[in-house]
């Protein structure tokens, strides 16, 4: 018994010293805030957090496309590290990110300094941000961009001397990828963020751009596609609470920074909603409020860091105080999305910022002036170390630009599993039809289709899409998706399946195949049916003029002009550029779908 005292008391005495000796440096910390650690140490680091704290655990969500684990550590004052168990406590469950883009690391080196002085110091003020909040630590996310490691992968930013690269070993940017999930990583993210849904939300970045006073900017979506009372709480709660202290405390912050012309403040300053391709537009829409940090790329690499520290210790004790009030909102937009009273509304799918609507702000800039390079002809913004403020116009209110009435369910044809494998990623719940059946539906038929030349995120998303909605009825085989919009991701599904959703599926090319002519005619058969065609109906002849004065390159290309003549003929493919997915508005006939 005196032996089992002794190793008791030794161990408490050896987390005293722990907490106060230079063994608990972080790797930023011994570096002098000059260097930031690779995979490998921060991963020791985080072990030896998880080993000496039982507050603390260590574990994986899911493995990069190179085989690396990515690390998340749950911190949690009962030792509690399971999702069901933290939720049951009533407390707030904070998710922070770090190195979505690797270059950008001060929220891996705060976020190790935050959860070793949260668990280890003496200070009881601190320990205390753990009685209303259990925090997921993702240190880093984009493991393998992180180990592409060197001096030269951030030109504009200053320190630290090395750092990771922006995308993954596949080359996808994966603050591009939150509603495609093309990438291991994000699929990976995507079930973890499902499984444990958090409360609230934390991605730390560093931006680049224009030089400035502020050493942090600052974004939450505030703008309208979220849930209105967790836009309120966080526009007239959160934000200025977390504005005031970090100004109070010596680090100078503001909204995130978006000139109208860019690099240049007197043209204003603009804001928009994010997309759900990006990490705040995507949780806003899972109705959980997102705050995005951009530190800035020109202070010390030191300063950033700290910064990061007390934007993380704020946030949380905001979250402290509020956990009652964020936990009973987030309760609301969950279970308002279920009601019916959500398909009432139009659903807005895009949003325009007002250009004739702005408030004038004070901008903290630098002296500059804009000279026209002698080297590229552009305009060449010079920044002085003058601190300059500017009385600015803010472009910051936006309207609903494009809105659609909700169906009661989406029906997607059980060929197109790609489409119904991601929809699962996401955490939707799906029902499939145990027999085929017609269905009544209103779909899409389109025209004028055109992509981007140039790949954007390793796909040749659409540039152009001309829509016409109509009614049908259709044969959907069994094994057929059947979609609820009333459901917890209600706001992400549409996003996904309408055409013209913000980063929708047809976008970014998943039905790139139903634009394709599968058969052809040879010519020596259509030169005799074109004239008969044309002998038949004299208006094809009209239109055929019109298209060769419209368009040269046709008028040249025989092959083409036959192949008009085909797509006017009986043999052309009726479901060509017919949108897969159907959309059922009769509530009676979706109940029944759903309950089939």
């Amino acid at each position: 018994m005196k032996r089992y005292l002794l190793l008791i008391s030794l161990i408490f005495l050896a987390l005293g010293s722990l907490s106060q000796g230079r063994e608990w440096l972080t790797p930023v910390e011994t570096s002098g805030f000059t260097a930031t650690p690779r995979y490998k140490e921060t991963m020791d680091y985080c072990k030896r957090l998880a080993t000496v704290s039982s507050k603390v655990t260590l574990n994986s969500f899911g493995k990069s496309a190179q085989g690396r684990d990515l690390p998340f550590l749950v911190v949690d004052k009962q030792g509690l590290n399971e999702p069901f168990s933290i939720h049951a406590t009533g407390r707030i469950l904070l998710l922070i990110q770090a190195c979505i883009h690797p270059g950008e690391c001060e929220g891996k080196d705060a976020g190790m300094m935050f959860i070793r002085d949260l668990v280890l110091a003496d200070n009881p003020s601190l320990s205390r941000l753990l009685d209303h909040v259990s925090i997921v630590f993702i240190p880093i996310f984009n493991v393998d961009g992180h180990e592409r490691f060197g001096p030269y992968n951030r030109i504009n930013q200053n320190g630290p001397k090395e750092m990771g690269w922006r995308v993954t070993a596949n080359n996808l940017n994966l603050n591009r990828d939150y509603l495609k999930a093309d990438s291991p990583e994000m699929q990976a993210w995507l079930r973890f963020f499902n499984e444990w849904m958090p409360d609230f939300f934390i991605d730390s970045h560093t931006t680049d751009g224009a030089d400035y006073q502020y050493v942090l900017t600052y974004l939450m979506e505030i703008y309208g596609e979220m849930d209105s009372r967790l836009t309120s709480w966080s526009r007239d709660v959160f934000l200025p609470g977390l504005q005031t202290q970090l100004d109070n405390l010596g680090y100078p912050a503001f909204p995130y920074v978006d000139f109208r012309r860019w690099h240049d403040p007197r043209s204003g300053l603009i804001t928009e909603v994010a997309p759900p391709m990006l990490s705040e537009g995507y949780v806003a829409l899972r109705n959980r409020p997102g705050l995005l940090i951009e530190t800035h790329m020109l202070k010390t690499y030191k300063r950033r860091v700290l910064a990061t520290y007390e934007c993380l210790k704020i946030s949380i004790e905001i979250l402290n105080r509020e956990d009652t009030t964020l936990r009973a909102m987030v309760d609301k937009a969950d279970q308002s999305v279920s009601d019916e009273d959500f398909l009432k509304i139009p659903f807005p799918l895009q949003f325009t910022t007002l250009e004739n609507d702005s408030l004038m702000v004070d901008f903290k800039g630098v002296e500059y002036s804009e000279e026209k390079s002698a080297v590229s002809g552009g305009p060449w913004f010079k920044y002085s170390n003058i601190p300059e403020t500017f009385k600015l116009p803010y472009f910051f209110r936006t309207r609903e630009s494009l809105t659609i009435p909700l169906p009661y369910v989406y029906l997607i044809p059980a060929e197109w599993t790609s489409v119904i494998e991601r929809l699962k990623i996401h955490g939707v719940q799906i029902k499939y039809l145990h027999t085929g059946q017609m269905v009544p539906i209103s779909t899409y038929r389109f025209r004028n289709p055109k992509w981007q030349v140039n790949p954007y995120e390793g796909r040749h998303p659409m540039t152009n899409i001309e829509t016409e909605e109509f009614r049908e009825e259709r044969w959907f085989p069994a094994g057929s998706a059947v979609v609820k919009v009333l459901q917890p991701t209600a706001r992400i599904i549409p996003h996904i399946l309408e055409p013209k959703g913000n980063g929708s599926y047809l976008y970014w090319g998943f039905f790139d195949a139903i634009f394709e002519q599968k058969e052809y005619a040879e010519s020596y058969v259509l030169e005799e049916m074109a004239s008969r065609m044309m002998a038949d109906n004299p208006s094809l002849k009209t239109e055929l003029d019109k298209k060769k004065a419209s368009d040269t390159v046709f008028a040249h290309n025989p092959q083409a002009i036959l192949n008009w003549f085909y797509n006017q003929s009986p043999y052309v493919d009726q479901r060509k550029m017919i949108y897969p997915v159907g959309k059922v508005y009769d509530r009676n006939v979706a109940r029944k779908l759903l309950n089939e």
